[in-house]
């Protein structure tokens, strides 16, 4: 089609020749169909003409005919307008149109004609602005307009997805409200204006950092104050929303808190903080716009197929018998995914000869879209995506959508869970993660995938989006699919560290007051404790209490005579606090001690202290504990008293022999430290022996008893995971239990509102022909109330006259037709018995339902009306004259016997005949004629015209005509009532 072009220069093709600048411009998605005329003009008409974006023009238009479209728009705008060409390159300040009979992409900036979709299932604004999307990510802009059906809300939904700026027309003043109402509806619209003030709107944004930044660049100047703000904002959204998105990726949170700004046109961190203070509502808003996310039915369609002819069989070769089908959707969204693989599911279990039990598991953060999944209620935009076959088998229509049928549902159960730092599920099959992990940030990445690796089964799989890996976790799981990021679960040695972080909880430490009751009061143990105290510090020596490991428990008096700390490394050991020459006698003693249990006194112990020497004496003392029976020992020290003073005779001795005696001394006193020395060193080896004995045969019961406790740990690990998976998949249950619970508490309580307003008698039984249920007015009838529910209604005996009933139960069972039967109740009114199938929503026989119609007033004016209608019947044709009933066309419709005796007539030869033409048209009589036909229009009457003729079969008659409009009510027509009087034998009697 030739190009049309309006107050515009020609466009290069070549994008190398645009400077730079150009290249960067702003692209405006407009859609619109009925009506859009209108819209676009309004529009176009309020824009700056140096508004600095590129407008682009997606109507729907007759592919047959010709657009004057760019024509008409150029007259009320000062902006060029141009159709479009393919492969033209967007402009500033220019509005393009698309042509008919094509749909329109961009890419790079460059718009691209393609051939318009199958017949029905065209929808070029969802084409054009998820290119959009595609392209200019969060800088796109799209706008609905004036329109029917629901083009524009996928468009729309993935320009939201990233990050876009969305506008739709307002309904009062849209001609026609349906493309707005639907991407209203589905929650993808932020402004929501008439279109003058949507040319407003976008003038200011056109103008906005946020729009005019390259996309690479940070449209605000991030300093250190604005990266405090940025963490108080997500500060205030954990605190709101329980979601902490601190490691998600940082650069979409910022473009997400760029985007609401913008849409409040806040230019700072800090003013967007207080306003998020200010207003809860806004809160709620960034919490939602940070957690859109784009889906849809069979996303990828070829992961779909490869799940169905790659995974689905290794899964249900490895099911154990009557073993479920486990499927867990982590950040399920608005369950499109779910339902999709729930359907795959189905139908690669169509043809096999096992039917496993279903369990999927859809969990999300946003409680909003778990909602929606729930529902399962979806736009008719889903069409381009599921096929006829599929939307007629597992969705039901509903109000301007589709609804996933309950079987469907009934497989599926959602729950809100924050998969960053609650438990996963368990013994999985398959885990279905598509698209979330670009979400996240490197840190909440590597603490999902073993969580998966965990979830998993053994040969269990894992999908991931197009554009996610398992990262460094190649010894968790072996790729199955590069192309679909399809894997399987490695059997791993080491088990991958999992942290269950539980929720945190927020609690206030405050300082306890101390009470009357914790205040220390002395009493009179305190008092003779204290004294007992100062007198063994007094008079008791001083001393230690050790372990049996020499270790120094308590240091008893003071001890700096007999013990110091030995330089080096810090240690209480005792041995190594002896003072010169304690060392050996210490070790002996307490050797001794612990020997035979019983108390060992050393005295004469010569030391060092202080480079003086000094005697004391030594006693070790052992002791047990009353519980443990653990061995403990009292080390005591004891200064030795002075030696007395030499005598005049002993001094006088000789110096030979005090020599000799000294040597003496020292020679005994040697032998007895060496025969010391020889037994405490013997028993040393003998309990070394031993103890090395014992400490082999404890070393191999150690190793023993830590590999089963390694095992046990493990199994206890595992235990503890399986434990808090299971009371996840509990909770998630119970979630659904409750949800369900509350649904079954409305409808009931809407049911039994309903039965107890309804004046119908009504009875619902169920296969088993027990009472289930029953509307109050059936008392009257059926002679039931509220104890009778679940009895049989064979044990009840009605208050209508019913022949068989339970045979005629039966039948419906067995026809699945609807029964209806006149009955009679004991006061003599007639009611109409209805008996049809109770179905339930899989379309499933589960009962019969009994209604008790009350037709008695009918009844009695029908027996009225009947008896009516047999008493003018008789009067009909008991008079004398001849009466004819006569339509609007002057047809016989009726005869009594007089007139057929009369005329020698037949019943066949009157009745349909037209009264003019009968027999030898003998009352074919103008001026009758003229009567009758007064008669109905005019609504009179006429008495006594008088006719006379020769009638071959009966002779000369001469007769009086009357005649008048009659109404039948039962047929609401006008007819016409004549009657004959034959005067013939009156005149012949008067003439003799």
């Amino acid at each position: 089609m030739a190009k049309k072009k309006t107050n515009s220069r020609s466009s290069p093709k070549n994008t190398s020749d645009l400077p730079s600048q150009e290249k960067i411009v702003p692209i405006v998605g407009v859609g619109a169909s009925a009506g859009g005329l209108q819209a676009f003009t309004e529009l176009l008409s309020h824009l700056s003409p140096d508004a600095g974006m590129a407008f682009v023009l997606i109507q729907h238009l007759d592919p047959n005919h010709e657009s004057i479209l760019p024509e008409l728009l150029a007259k009320v705008t000062e902006l060029s307008v141009s159709e479009i060409e393919d492969g033209i390159q967007v402009r500033a300040n220019q509005i393009y149109i698309m042509p008919p009979n094509s749909n329109v992409t961009v890419s790079n900036g460059v718009l691209s004609l393609v051939p318009r979709a199958e017949r029905g299932r065209d929808m070029p604004v969802d084409l054009f602005l998820s290119s959009l999307a595609e392209d200019q990510n969060s800088k796109a802009i799209g706008v609905i307009l004036s329109g029917t059906a629901s083009d524009g809300v996928m468009g729309l939904k993935a320009i939201k997805a990233q990050g876009g700026i969305t506008f739709a027309q307002d309904e009062k003043s849209a001609k026609f409200h349906g493309m707005p109402r639907s991407v209203i509806a589905a929650g993808y619209v932020d402004f929501i204006l008439p279109p003058h003030q949507i040319a407003r709107e976008l003038g200011r944004i056109g103008q906005h950092p946020y729009i005019i930044h390259p996309e690479k660049e940070i449209p605000i100047p991030l300093t250190p104050s604005s990266e405090d703000e940025i963490n108080k904002i997500l500060i205030l959204l954990r605190n709101a929303c329980g979601v902490d998105f601190t490691y998600y990726k940082p650069t979409t949170i910022k473009r997400r808190i760029f985007r609401r700004m913008v849409l409040h046109k806040i230019s700072s961190f800090k003013n967007y903080f207080k306003y998020l203070q200010m207003t809860g509502s806004e809160v709620e808003a960034l919490y939602q716009d940070i957690l859109i996310s784009v889906t849809s039915f069979f996303r990828d369609p070829e992961t779909f197929e490869t799940l169905t002819k790659r995974v689905f069989p290794v899964i249900l070769d490895n099911k154990p018998q009557d073993g479920p089908i486990r499927v867990w959707v982590p950040g399920c969204s608005t369950g499109e995914e779910v339902y999709s693989i729930a359907i795959c599911l189905l139908e690669f279990l169509d043809d096999k000869t096992s039917n496993p039990p279903i369990q999927i598991f859809a969990t999300d953060v946003n409680e909003e879209a778990i909602e929606k999944a729930r529902n399962g209620i979806y736009g008719e935009h889903i069409a381009q995506d599921v096929s006829q076959e599929r939307l007629l088998r597992f969705f039901v229509k509903a109000e301007n959508g589709y609804q996933i049928s309950k079987s469907i549902r009934d497989l599926c159960i959602f729950a809100r869970q924050d998969i960053t730092r609650d438990p996963p599920f368990s013994k999985l099959d398959l885990i279905s993660c598509r698209n979330l992990l670009i979400y996240l940030g490197v840190v909440l990445q590597k603490k999902i995938i073993p969580v998966f690796h965990y979830a998993l089964r053994a040969n269990g799989f894992l999908t991931l989006g197009s554009s996610e890996t398992i990262g460094g976790y190649s010894d968790l799981f072996a790729l199955v699919d590069k192309k679909h990021k399809i894997y399987s679960k490695k059997i791993s040695v080491a088990r991958p560290h999992l942290d269950f972080t539980a929720r945190e909880i927020m609690v206030e430490h405050s300082p306890k007051p101390e009470t009357a009751l914790e205040r220390k009061i002395w009493g009179s143990e305190d008092v003779h404790r204290e004294a007992d105290r100062i007198v063994l510090k007094k008079y008791s020596p001083a001393g230690v209490v050790i372990n049996d490991d020499m270790e120094v428990l308590q240091f008893r008096g003071s001890t700096g005579h007999y013990l110091e700390h030995a330089p080096g490394e810090a240690s209480l050991n005792l041995l190594k606090m002896a003072r010169e020459g304690l060392l050996f006698d210490l070790r002996t003693t307490i050797h001794n001690a612990r020997k035979s249990k019983t108390p060992i006194r050393k005295e004469k112990i010569e030391i060092a202290y202080n480079g003086k020497r000094k005697v004391i004496h030594l006693e070790v003392i052992p002791f047990n504990t009353p519980v443990t029976q653990d061995q403990y020992f009292v080390v005591l020290f004891e200064s030795a008293p002075p030696a007395a003073p030499a005598t005049p005779k002993s001094a006088r001795k000789s110096a030979k022999s005090k020599l000799k005696q000294q040597e003496d001394s020292e020679t005994e006193k040697l032998r007895k430290e060496l025969a010391t020395t020889k037994e405490y060193l013997q028993s040393i080896i003998e309990e070394q022996e031993a103890t090395n004995e014992e400490l082999r045969s404890a070393n191999e019961e150690i190793q023993s008893s830590n590999e089963e406790l390694q095992s046990t740990n493990e199994e206890l690990e595992t235990a503890k995971e399986e434990l808090q998976s299971t009371n996840e998949e509990l909770t998630t249950l119970n979630e659904e239990l409750e949800n369900r619970n509350q649904e079954l508490s409305q409808v009931n309580n809407d049911l039994t509102n309903l039965l107890t307003s309804v004046q119908i008698p009504i009875l619902i039984l169920g296969n088993d022909l027990r009472i289930r249920r029953f509307t109050p007015s059936i008392s009257k009838v059926m002679n039931i109330i509220s104890t009778d529910i679940g009895r049989k209604i064979s044990d009840i005996k009605p208050n209508v006259e019913i022949q068989d009933l339970e045979k005629l139960i039966l039948d419906v069972f067995e026809t699945l037709s609807i029964l209806e039967r006149e009955v009679l109740n004991n006061d003599g009114n007639w009611f109409l018995l209805n008996i049809r199938p109770y179905k339930t929503l899989d379309n499933k026989i589960e009962g019969v339902v009994l209604t008790f119609v009350d037709i008695d007033s009918q009844k009695k004016v029908e027996q009225t009306t009947k008896t009516s209608q047999q008493f003018t019947e008789n009067v009909f044709n008991t008079v004398r004259e001849s009466l004819l009933v006569l339509d609007s066309e002057f047809r016989i419709v009726r005869a009594n016997k007089s007139f057929y005796q009369t005329f020698q007539v037949t019943a066949k030869e009157v009745k349909g005949s037209i009264i003019f033409e009968l027999g030898n048209r003998q009352w074919n009589i103008p001026q009758l004629r003229k009567l009758l036909e007064e008669i109905i229009p005019q609504k009179i009457s006429f008495d006594s015209f008088k006719v006379e003729h020769d009638f071959p079969e009966i002779g000369h008659k001469v007769m009086l005509l009357n005649a008048r409009q009659i109404t039948r009510d039962e047929i609401e027509t006008q007819q016409i009532l004549l009657a004959i009087e034959d005067i013939s034998e009156k005149r012949e009697v008067s003439r003799e």
